[in-house]
């Protein structure tokens, strides 16, 4: 029996169709994850987490061969914080959440082990982890901080000297915990950081993550938080100063996903200098099981000079319709100039009153981290940035 094959006018697949399977994933929670560097395909630049960034200057990191650099770590001894090596296959490692980027995906594989960081004082305390030793040859680093159950502990992160590094830092947050995160970036002026934070939060359970960049060429850090037991909360601050020549990159992940968690994302950029770029991406999901919610994120930038680019993109997915809020605001711009004439008014000179509007406008999450001496020093770094100003 001969079957007949009829094909309908128009119908037949387009040459270049096939959407279902070639069209880019743009929802965050739906993109790949997975250790292994093969599963992800080569790297064209057109991909919406890759887009904004420099590929051909981290090709090196997204795909070459690096060493371990874990031993580089430098964590202060103290009660309650006890640190460790564990292999790559330990049931310690991967429990915030898989790669899904070819960078994290290339460390995870290279890496061979993981410093693990223990938390379980309840007693307040700051633990600082100091990283000045890398070189430029690619690295890669995987870093664990865990905070148990009921503990109480700022952790952080300094950076600083020369850098090639890709990195993972896995951040897992135990019921009831209460735990900071700061992560500060003072490297030297052709260091090259990508780096991805990956977080879960436990029922009642509360993480405060900071990001400070100021140094380095190319510095990408993008943050990963999810909301995985009820009640919990997830803040992200972030600020930034991007001078001539320098790419500074903040790609910010909310997912709530459990019932009555709440988040609140705020980053704040200042550039300068010809070349001078900063991209800003924030992504929030608020899944179907994450009923009563209140969340917001925030980005804004503020343009001292021309030649300066700011990308900020914030994206917001619900898929419940009960909850308690949310929003999201972006704003680029220059100096408000109302402010600057009520200083002027004051007797202050037209330069000054710009370098205080400028201070003012980063302070707010500066002050965040909660420790004077750090915020000092970094108050100090911004005005050396602002000395170097070509404010007119």
């Amino acid at each position: 029996m001969t079957t007949l094959q009829t094909e309908q006018h128009g119908a037949k697949a387009h040459s270049d169709g096939d959407w279902d399977n070639r069209a880019p994933v743009q929802t965050r929670s739906d993109r790949l994850k997975s250790a292994n560097l093969a599963d992800f395909p080569a790297i064209t630049g057109r991909e919406v987490n890759w887009k904004f960034t420099p590929v051909a200057e981290i090709v090196a990191l997204t795909g070459g061969d690096l060493a371990n650099s874990n031993s580089k770590l430098e964590v202060a001894k103290a009660d309650g914080v006890e640190v460790t090596s564990v292999a790559m296959d330990s049931e310690f490692v991967g429990r915030a959440g898989l790669p899904e980027d070819q960078a994290a995906a290339n460390a995870w594989g290279q890496v061979g082990t993981a410093q693990r960081i223990l938390l379980t004082s309840q007693e307040h305390q700051t633990v600082t982890v100091k990283r000045s030793a890398l070189t430029s040859e690619p690295a890669a680093a995987h870093t664990i901080i865990e905070a148990a159950p009921q503990s109480d502990t700022v952790v952080i992160l300094e950076n600083s000297g020369d850098a090639n590094l890709t990195e993972t830092v896995e951040i897992v947050v135990g019921d009831g915990a209460t735990l900071k995160v700061v992560s500060i970036q003072e490297w030297n002026d052709d260091a090259i950081h990508v780096a991805t934070h990956n977080a879960t939060v436990g029922r009642d359970g509360n993480l405060q993550h900071i990001v400070v960049s100021l140094g380095g060429k190319i510095v990408r850090v993008n943050p990963s938080i999810h909301l995985d037991g009820q009640g919990a909360n997830g803040e992200a601050y972030g600020a930034y100063f991007a001078d001539s020549g320098q790419h500074l990159e903040h790609q910010v992940y909310i997912d709530h996903n459990a019932p009555h968690t709440r988040s609140r994302v705020a980053y704040k950029g200042a550039l300068q200098g010809e070349g001078a770029r900063a991209v800003w991406i924030g992504d929030v999901l608020i899944r179907r099981v994450a009923t009563g919610t209140d969340s917001y994120e925030e980005n804004r930038n503020l343009t001292l000079t021309e030649g300066t680019r700011a990308d900020s993109i914030p994206n917001l997915e619900i898929e419940t319709g009960d909850i308690e809020g949310a929003g999201h605001a972006s704003t680029t711009g220059r100096f408000d100039e109302e402010h600057i004439f009520y200083l002027q008014s004051r007797g202050i000179s037209e330069d000054e009153a710009r370098k205080l509007v400028v201070r003012g406008f980063l302070i707010d999450v500066i002050q965040r981290i909660g420790n004077e001496q750090i915020e000092e020093r970094l108050q100090a770094a911004i005005e050396s940035e602002l000395e170097q100003s070509v404010l007119a």
